[in-house]
């Protein structure tokens, strides 16, 4: 029997999109605005359709307007540039996400750097990231770290002097989360693939965040007992007779036993970074409009 509470991200992210949706509403009724969001897209690959056809939902769901921008393979760099040009340019359009990864051609840093940062609902921006690192303006944060914060601070209320541990550097979730948890004054240790001893460093923490990409790499022994897991990865693994199943970088079943509250994989981070992507644009559109009388469900 486990004995890890589990933490719910499906629930956590239905309260958070009823909260936006109920945002919107207010929006359109005082100011005659819906917020947009453009959703870009380079390719056909079939995860990232899979993705980006569940933000267009997400928004249609949150009463905003979705803006589908699907481009071939061959697109180039300055074609891509110049549509995103247009869509920073357009009023209608509070938030553009540009799916990654793009195709070889294109620079990724280039297109981050493009968009605007008051319409850059992904908080990949350096402006967007500068702000967080300063703590302070009306940046917009990365999605999947600001979940995490939120499932961490529903589980645990006050993070103050908790040790915390992330694993994984990357800009998208490791940098961005230290800067979070620092800002809610946790004492925050970033742990990667050349960490010495990182079993022995997972034991001393009270929160673990696992964000390194390899399935099950955590064991049940790495945890404190009583500690809080958040695992962000999510990859697809074989099965057996043909079939695949998805896990995260956390062995669930052993951790399970031993945490204090557990994400599962699927259900736990990855409901919560879509929720926020609707949390980021409906924020995007009041900063733009300079509306301070909408109830924003979170302001960080």
């Amino acid at each position: 029997m486990s004995s890890a509470k589990i933490i719910d991200g499906k629930e956590a992210a239905a309260r958070l999109k009823l909260s936006v949706a109920t945002a919107v509403s207010q929006l359109k009724q005082k100011h005659g605005i819906v917020p947009g969001l453009a959703t870009v897209l380079v390719g056909d690959d079939p995860a990232s359709q899979v993705y980006v056809k569940s933000k267009q939902k997400a928004a249609i769901d949150a009463g905003m307007h979705s803006y589908q921008r699907d481009l071939p393979m061959e697109t180039s760099e300055a074609d891509l540039l110049t549509m995103i040009a247009e869509l920073n340019a357009d009023p209608a359009v509070n938030g553009i996400l540009v799916q990654l990864p793009v195709p070889q051609q294109i620079d990724s840093f280039k297109i981050i750097t493009a968009i605007s940062s008051l319409k850059d609902v992904d908080g990949l921006n350096p402006k967007s990231v500068g702000c967080l690192v300063a703590g302070g303006g009306d940046a917009l944060v990365s999605c999947t770290p600001l979940g995490c914060l939120m499932l961490l601070k529903d589980a645990l209320g006050d993070l103050t002097g908790k040790r915390a541990l992330i694993m994984g550097r990357s800009n998208l979730v490791g940098k961005p989360m230290a800067h979070l948890l620092l800002q809610e004054n946790c004492t925050v240790t970033v742990a990667h693939s050349r960490t010495v001893d990182l079993p022995g460093l997972c034991r001393t923490a009270d929160v673990v965040i696992a964000a390194m990409g390899q399935a099950e790499m955590v064991r049940g022994d790495w945890i404190k007992p009583g500690a809080t897991v958040i695992d962000v990865g999510i990859i697809r693994v074989p099965a057996g007779k043909g079939k695949t199943r998805l896990v995260g970088d956390v062995n669930y079943h052993e951790a399970v036993k031993v945490a204090g509250s557990i994400t599962p994989v699927p259900g736990g981070v990855g409901p919560m970074t879509i929720a926020c992507l609707m949390l980021n644009t409906l924020r995007a559109c009041c900063t733009q409009k300079d509306i301070t009388d909408v109830s924003l469900p979170l302001n960080l």
